[in-house]
């Protein structure tokens, strides 16, 4: 995975070791484990609990409420999609049907070959140009099949 470290449990230690002093560190370590590996394993959750003396379902409850946590490494793109009403509106509904439906992936999927994650998101401020996506933290508006994929293809480059 580009930019991301491979799962290490040693240096996954390390990183809760610097967060576990933090007033409310389990979001902080969450957040510096996915940087750090693009996802947060599922053997940091042990790890989490016994650092802050918690239960391990505690630690798994908080990566599952939070939608921004993945529990495996993403595509090497990804893309999120407004869900917001704007952009409803704007038929981003049956916009987002079409692209699941392209890429082969359901909400928070990956495609078959690793390449795009797929991931909704609950406004992007960018009402004005609906459709609207971040696609590897990039605002694309106005946003369809084909600029889409044109995107990608771009990026692929």
């Amino acid at each position: 995975m580009p930019g991301y470290e491979p799962w290490d449990a040693d240096r996954a230690t390390g990183i809760i070791a610097e967060h576990a002093h933090r007033e409310g560190a389990t979001l902080p370590i969450l957040h510096a484990l996915q940087e750090t590996f693009g996802y947060v394993d599922g053997a940091a959750v042990s790890l989490i609990a016994e650092a802050l003396n918690l239960s391990r379902a505690e630690v798994h409850g908080c990566i599952t409420f939070y939608h921004d946590f993945r529990s495996a490494p993403a595509g090497r793109h990804t893309v999120k999609l407004c869900r917001a009403e704007a952009c409803q509106a704007m038929g981003a509904d049956a916009l987002h049907d079409d692209i699941l439906r392209r890429y082969d992936v359901a909400w928070h999927g990956t495609t078959r070959d690793g390449q795009v994650t797929v991931e909704p998101v609950f406004c992007l401020g960018l009402c004005a140009c609906g459709p609207a996506a971040l696609v590897d933290g990039e605002p694309v508006g106005r946003l369809d099949l084909d600029a889409l994929a044109g995107v990608l293809t771009e990026r692929a480059a």
